[in-house]
């Protein structure tokens, strides 16, 4: 069973429902515990997870690492653009310039422990939320693109992804052959709509990142819009949960990575894959989203 049936990723086919191992820091305390959680998530179904050397400064790929087994079958996304900065004001500053990409494509081999990383995301940083490139660290897509394709040729990665990404630079990006694109989107806030819709006509993943709206104080949230309330109370589920179906239903390559460090929100956002949307409340939920929060 894959949860929320099959998608489509770097030439693979995947669960639509994956897991995203952002959150896993919050366990540094408790190794194993982070382990089962990664170990319950391939329980479940999901075979693609997404992690990065910055995430608590390789503490999520090394639990990656020793909870996925070869014979899983799992497809591990990792990201370059920014590097751990464990003694700075924020735990990742970025890292932009190709010798960086390069070098964080390095560490994510060794803190995984793997010969070739399987899909690399490129995160910019000239849109959406997050830390903005300045200085030296402002590079041309085009450098980074021959960087990342380098990369490729030479076996180091198999499958580029973009991050953080305007649909200027993507139209600039396809001749590469992106696989996948992970922007900011959630039912309240569908402002690269453009870039999905392009993203479909290509065929190219969206992997949302904040799928339930934005982590930031203050902006809005998918569990406090009215419609997603009165969708999960006719239905029987959580608000989160509706937030989650809406995105599957929303568009056919959309593929999930939900992170959690808790093994019953876990359980829910696979479970969330399952549910059946009726036209009337897909209606309502489109509806919700059309308003421009952004």
């Amino acid at each position: 069973m894959r949860a929320g049936g099959p998608g489509s990723l770097a030439g693979r086919v995947v669960s639509r429902v994956g897991y995203g191992a952002m959150q896993l820091p919050r366990l540094r305390g408790d190794r194993d515990s982070a382990v089962r959680i990664v170990r319950r998530a391939v329980e479940l179904g999901v075979d693609h997870i997404d992690t990065a050397q910055f995430y608590g400064d390789g503490f999520s790929n090394e639990v990656v690492r020793e909870a996925v087994l070869p014979g899983d079958g799992v497809l591990v996304a990792t990201k370059v653009g920014a590097t751990p900065d464990p003694g700075g004001p924020r735990p990742l500053r970025l890292a932009q310039r190709p010798e960086e990409l390069r070098a964080a494509v390095e560490d994510n081999l060794a803190s995984l422990g793997l010969e070739q990383l399987p899909l690399v995301n490129l995160r910019r940083a000239v849109t959406g939320p997050g830390l903005r490139a300045e200085g030296p660290q402002v590079v041309d897509i085009d450098d980074q693109l021959a960087e990342m394709t380098a990369l490729r040729d030479e076996g180091k990665i198999d499958s580029v992804g973009l991050s953080h990404i305007g649909i200027d630079e993507l139209r600039r990006a396809l001749p590469i052959g992106p696989v996948c694109v992970q922007n900011a989107y959630s039912l309240v806030d569908i402002a690269d709509e453009d870039v999905l819709r392009l993203c479909v006509r290509e065929g190219i993943a969206w992997v949302p990142y904040f799928p339930l709206g934005s982590a930031i104080p203050g902006r809005p949230k998918v569990t406090d819009e009215p419609a997603v309330v009165s969708a999960a109370q006719a239905l029987g589920h959580t608000p989160s949960q509706i937030g989650l179906a809406w995105l599957l239903h929303h568009a056919p390559n959309v593929l999930l990575i939900p992170g959690t460090a808790n093994a019953d929100h876990l359980a829910a956002n696979v479970a969330a894959g399952a549910i059946d949307l009726d036209d009337a409340t897909l209606a309502a939920l489109d509806a919700a989203a059309t308003t421009d929060r952004t």
